[in-house]
This record gives structure tokens, C-alpha cells and sequence, in this order.
């Protein structure tokens, strides 16, 4: 259509402009380079050094952030830069991405999936605004530093900060993943808490209508036996922090990466955890007006044969001493006693 064609024209216009013409296999090289996947480190390498990783990844994100500055000041005012300043500025944001990638590489499956997933995410999220950067220089007019610009350079600035804040090991990895779900379940707690609060029967002191025989909408609030299974869910929402809380605070004090079972151990733990969080927001939304109790009574036995899962998990795993062993037990039947009370009462609905 005309405007497609025109925005085209438009946009090879302003490339032509500032001496990018030639950059459509810039960017498709770029993009290229930023599809990192879950793939094995590069054959040949030599021993693995966890030291040796970081202290390359942390100087090939800084090589990466000044690149991405080198080519946001070329392109901030009149001149053009020359074809020969463009195959500069092109050769060195493209070394820098590749150096990033071959680095991330280097690190193992067998030093923690967490960990891996972690440093891939930074990786990708560093392509990604370089990226984002190149198109954004592409597309405007060499009049002034734009504010696009300037936003999608602090974008790659952010993007290579974030290499000083990474886990270091995989169990800082976990500890990190556990940390994380419990504020999205504290978060869902305190909702729901509020929710309970607010949510009394605005009909409440309305007698029953001689017609229609019930009191306003239903769909607004919980009635009574809404409100009991509302106890028992909320209890089992309770059991999840406290179980995260626990299993983080024994991730802290005795995970361990000294052998391949350690730290597959924490990656099991990391995974069936991270099913929490998702687990709790369903049965929450679940049990908001009008409540459908069989729903609610399937979500609350998924949760439940998660937070199962994860206390089995931690109990068979080396976080967990014999000293640690009774909140597991405790947590075990607090989950078995909630789970049990909302069968009960939902049992007419089955």
C-alpha cells in the first residue's frame, strides 16, 4: 500500500542521509548474532575457569557499551560520517556482540542451568538494545541528538550494567530465582488479604427481595460458604511464602556448587519453585466473585501438589541437614490440612 511504500522510501532516504545506506547486512548480521540459544560450549575450549568467565563477560560488556557510544556520538550531529568511519563503527559493535555471544558460550550446562539462563538473558537483552540502537540511528534524521536516540543508547548502557549484578555461582543463581517468586507471592497474598478486607456484602443488611428471593447481585461479593473456602485457600496462599521463604533461607546457608550433584540439586529445586508463583496467581484470580468452587478446589490441589513437590525436593537434597528437617515436616501437613478442609467443602460440587 502507499503509505507502507512511502514509510520505506522515507526510511532508505534518512539512511542515505547519514551514511548508513549500506547497512541492511549490518543489522541482519546483527540480529543473527543475537539469537543466543541454550547450545554447549564451543569443542576444543580449554578447562573451564569460572573466574576467567567473569572477568570476560565483564570486559566484553564494557567493550560493548562503549561501542554502543562511539556509534550514538557519530551519528548525534552534521557531518555525515565516512563510508570508511561507517565500516568502522559497523566492524566494532559487530566484534563487540560476537565477543559477548562467544563468551556465553564458554559457560557450561554443568556449572547450573539457573545460572546459564540468568547470563543468557543479560546476553540477549544487550543484543537486543544494541539493536534496537542501530535502527533507532537508521531511522532519524542527522539534525540533533534525538531523544529516541539518547533513550536507546541508555538502553545498551543499562542492558551492560546489568553483567556487575549477576549471580555469580549457581547457587547465588538460585537464591535469586527463590527471591523473586516470593515477592511475586507476597505481592498475591497481600492483594488477596485486601481483597477479603474490602469485599463484605454490601447487601448485608438488605432483607431478601419478596420477588426475586436473594439480596442484589451475587456476583459482587462472597457468600458465606465462599467465605469458608476462602479461609482454607488463603491459608494454602500462606504455605507458599512460608515455603519459599524457608527453602530460600536453607538455599543461603548451605547450597552448595562444589560437585555436579550439588548443583543439580539447586536446578531442581530452582524449577519446581518456580511453579509456584504461577500456581498461586491462578488459584487467586480463581477465587475472586462470582467463585466457581470446583475451579477453586483445582487449583488449590495444583498449588498443593507443587508445594508438595518442592518440600520433597528440598528434604531429599543437601540444603537440608537433619536440623532443618521439622519446618519440611511442619509445612508438609499445614498443606495436607488446607488442602483437605477446601475437599470438604467443596465436596457437594463434585
Amino acid at each position: 500500500c502507499a503509505p507502507c511504500w512511502r514509510g520505506s522510501e522515507v526510511g532508505a532516504e534518512a539512511a542515505a542521509a547519514r551514511g548508513l545506506g549500506r547497512a541492511a547486512p549490518f543489522l541482519r548480521r546483527l540480529r543473527s548474532l543475537s539469537t543466543v540459544t541454550e547450545g554447549e560450549p564451543g569443542e576444543g575450549c580449554e578447562p573451564f575457569e569460572l573466574t576467567r568467565f567473569w572477568d570476560a563477560l565483564d570486559q566484553t560488556f564494557k567493550v560493548t557499551s562503549q561501542e554502543a557510544t562511539k556509534l550514538s556520538l557519530a551519528f548525534s550531529r552534521p557531518p555525515v560520517a565516512s563510508v570508511e568511519d561507517c565500516q568502522k563503527l559497523s566492524e566494532g559493535v559487530q566484534n563487540a556482540i560476537l565477543a559477548v555471544a562467544t563468551v556465553y558460550y564458554w559457560l557450561p550446562k554443568g556449572q547450573g542451568t539457573t545460572l546459564r539462563k540468568m547470563v543468557r538473558d543479560a546476553t540477549t537483552e544487550v543484543m537486543e538494545e544494541m539493536i534496537q540502537l542501530t535502527e533507532t540511528i537508521i531511522s532519524a534524521p542527522l539534525e540533533s541528538l534525538s531523544q529516541e536516540q539518547l533513550k536507546s543508547t541508555g538502553g545498551v548502557w543499562e542492558a551492560c550494567e546489568q553483567v556487575s549484578t549477576l549471580p555469580r555461582d549457581n547457587q547465588a543463581a538460585v537464591a535469586s530465582a527463590l527471591s523473586a517468586c516470593l515477592g511475586v507471592v507476597k505481592d498475591a497474598l497481600e492483594e488477596m488479604e485486601h481483597a477479603v478486607v474490602e469485599g463484605q456484602d454490601p447487601y448485608s443488611d438488605i432483607v431478601e427481595d419478596d420477588e426475586l428471593g436473594f439480596r442484589g447481585n451475587r456476583d459482587t461479593y462472597w457468600s458465606e460458604a465462599d467465605r469458608k473456602l476462602l479461609s482454607s485457600c488463603m491459608g494454602l496462599m500462606k504455605a507458599s511464602k512460608a515455603c519459599l521463604k524457608k527453602v530460600l533461607g536453607v538455599v543461603k546457608a548451605y547450597g552448595k556448587t562444589d560437585s555436579p550433584e550439588q548443583i543439580s540439586q539447586l536446578d531442581d529445586l530452582a524449577d519446581v519453585a518456580n511453579e509456584i508463583s504461577p500456581s498461586v496467581d491462578e488459584l487467586a484470580l480463581s477465587m475472586y466473585p462470582p467463585m466457581n468452587q470446583l475451579g477453586v478446589r483445582l487449583h488449590a490441589a495444583k498449588l498443593a501438589s507443587v508445594l508438595k513437590k518442592v518440600l520433597e525436593i528440598t528434604k531429599t537434597s543437601h540444603v537440608c541437614p537433619p536440623s532443618e528437617e521439622g519446618w519440611v515436616q511442619f509445612l508438609t501437613g499445614a498443606v495436607d490440612h488446607n488442602m483437605n478442609k477446601i475437599k470438604n467443602l467443596t465436596q457437594g460440587q463434585l
